[in-house]
């Protein structure tokens, strides 16, 4: 630990009298200081007038900039989206949608923003309903989502979502759906 000791001697004194008066600094043009460089103007008070002050009570109106939303108008307005909400179509644009029947599987994938269908398989086709020895088995779930794969790649759709209903799980027969698009090289975002 360092300690220093200033004594007093060692530090310079200033008194008021060796500051230069007001008039002595306006006459010197060799000053430096960055007051000098003004000119000394003389400005009375009187010679201004001040705007008359604005009125807030303009009648049974209120104008809109002095009213403010507060967080219990917000709350009134339940319909209003969340910045994820609104953005949301747009960051993960293709989205999947599996439907499970009693009697088959369908699924498709849709772009949000213009809800173009993008692709579709079903086991209800005539292609597959004459093949599939059943129409709603692990099977046909593999199927189906091999299909969709290979027709969102021929659409040029190699990224999709899915959002699962309130409730669902992902197991079962969507889970080989889901696993299935994934082997066949799309990648869920």
């Amino acid at each position: 630990m360092v300690s220093i000791i200033v004594s007093s001697s060692a530090l310079p004194t200033l008194s008021l009298n060796s500051f230069p008066a007001h008039s002595e600094r306006s006459n010197k043009l060799t000053s430096l200081s960055w007051a000098s460089s003004f000119p000394s103007i003389n400005i009375s008070i009187n010679s201004f007038t001040l705007p008359p002050a604005p009125s807030l009570n303009k009648g049974p109106f209120v104008q809109a900039a002095w009213t403010r939303r507060s967080r219990g108008e917000a709350a009134k307005q339940p319909n209003r989206k969340s910045w994820k909400q609104r953005t949301d179509m747009y960051m993960r644009p293709f989205l999947l949608n599996v439907f499970f029947s009693k009697k088959f599987i369908h699924a498709k994938v849709m772009h949000r923003g213009t809800s173009k269908v993008i692709s579709v398989a079903t086991t209800n086709a005539k292609d597959l309903r004459n093949n599939l020895a059943s129409l709603t088995d692990h099977n046909a779930c593999r199927i189906i989502g091999k299909l969709i794969a290979e027709r969102s790649k021929e659409a040029d759709v190699y990224a999709m979502s899915y959002e699962p209903r309130k409730g669902e799980r992902i197991e079962g027969k969507l889970g080989i759906v889901l696993d299935t698009i994934k082997e066949n090289g799309i990648i869920f975002v």
